[in-house]
């Protein structure tokens, strides 16, 4: 009954749903507070309390038809101009209601500007490690994903297998940070770099290619570590974003896609967007939602919280002997196993603890914790991760390191 191009995504479901899945399995069989799951980037912080009055506000004192109805397939214009002016207040862009479009979440913006920009055999280029959907997103539209290998001394971009990979097909980019699952942020000169290299492509080769930032994660970062933002570096640049993470709000499904006046044919790729959005069957972005973003566009989740977790689980994995670098963004560490990682996340669930295997992001031997989970979970899980380096001698092998 099912089309073939969909069995072997049946086949092969997401790991890290999979792992989420079995994690509530566990929890009603051992007790919630036994198991040790950081398998889902399902924020635990919860939303601003300026999120959730906003909502009763709205109910109380905005029309019904409004507030529950449609509007264009782009969103609420008013939606857009605040969304377009926090832009330009944070970024010193010069961004117009025009060049927004609400979406059902980043992965909603992701689906519309590749429907929009896709021809069957077009390729699109990610850097691993990447966020396994993405190559999901690109087959939707019959395009070919093309993956550059990792660095993983650093997993930040590998720019000279970056270029060799770029070829008369190539459509577009995608480029994610923070970056899912490594925790990494990449730099001013790193994005100057890549533009360099696409600026140069577009003349040779005489295409167009689409830079495509997913930034679901962009307002997490430590350290004070900054986050350039993409668009004045290359003109061909659009930005998918998510307030699933800045505004926990990860099942409202809300986001937007921007799209600057500098991108090539920007009105016919505008309205293009806006039909995709229609005919994918989102119509519009949840339009409650919508009336919320009005409201808290510039409301952030507590990043402390995130930080607390972050420091905790860093150094106590590095004392029981764990390699991984530490992250500056996002809210996951990326560890590397002691042996195969899908072998290695079925060992650490005899200790109900849940991981994802790094093959799932292309990037073999690597294991992605989330820790977007209450600081308390990560005291009781400790004693378990201890066991599992004991298990593998990584303590002992650290103790003769130091």
């Amino acid at each position: 009954m099912i089309a073939d191009k969909m069995r072997p995504l049946v086949e092969n479901n997401s790991a890290i749903r999979a792992m989420f899945e079995e994690g509530k399995k566990m929890a009603a069989e051992y007790g919630r507070e036994n198991v040790y799951d950081f398998s889902l980037g399902n924020p635990n912080v919860p939303a601003p309390p300026a999120v959730n009055q906003a909502i009763l506000d709205i109910i109380r004192e905005e029309e019904t038809t409004y507030v529950h109805g449609y509007m264009s397939n782009a969103g609420f214009e008013d939606a857009r101009a605040a969304v377009a002016q926090s832009l330009n207040r944070r970024f010193g862009t010069h961004f117009h209601l025009e060049n927004i479009l609400m979406t059902v979440g980043a992965a909603g913006g992701m689906n519309v500007i590749l429907k929009t920009i896709l021809d069957p055999g077009d390729e699109v280029l990610v850097f691993a490690p990447y966020f396994m959907e993405y190559g999901s997103y690109v087959r939707n539209y019959e395009g070919v994903l093309v993956v550059v290998p990792p660095d993983t001394d650093t997993f930040q971009p590998d720019l000279k297998e970056f270029e060799k990979r770029i070829t008369p097909k190539t459509k577009a980019v995608i480029i994610n940070t923070p970056n899912n699952p490594a925790g990494v942020v990449y730099s001013a000169e790193t994005l100057r770099r890549i533009a360099a290299i696409l600026l140069e492509k577009e003349e040779t080769l005489g295409t167009q290619i689409l830079l495509i930032s997913d930034e679901p994660y962009r307002e997490l970062a430590y350290d004070g570590v900054e986050v350039p933002y993409v668009t004045p570096f290359y003109h061909n640049t659009v930005v998918c974003y998510s307030y699933s993470k800045s505004l926990s709000l990860p099942g409202e499904r809300i986001g937007y896609l921007v799209i600057p006046q500098e991108v090539e044919d920007s009105r016919k790729v505008i309205a293009a967007a806006a039909i995709a959005t229609r005919v994918l069957g989102c119509v519009n972005a949840p339009s409650l939602m919508q009336r919320v973003i009005v409201r808290c566009v510039d409301e952030q989740v507590n990043l402390e919280a995130y930080n607390r977790n972050r420091e905790l689980l860093y150094s106590s994995l590095r004392e029981y002997g764990f390699d991984c670098i530490k992250p500056e963004g996002a809210f996951y560490l990326f560890v590397k196993a002691p042996v195969d990682d899908k072998e290695f996340c079925q060992a650490c669930k005899k200790h109900r603890v849940l991981l994802v295997p790094g093959t799932s992001f292309a990037c073999p031997g690597y294991v992605r914790i989330a820790y977007c989970v209450s600081y308390e979970q990560i005291e009781r899980a400790l004693p378990a991760f201890q066991k599992i380096a004991e298990e593998y001698g990584l303590t002992e092998k650290r103790g003769k390191v130091q």
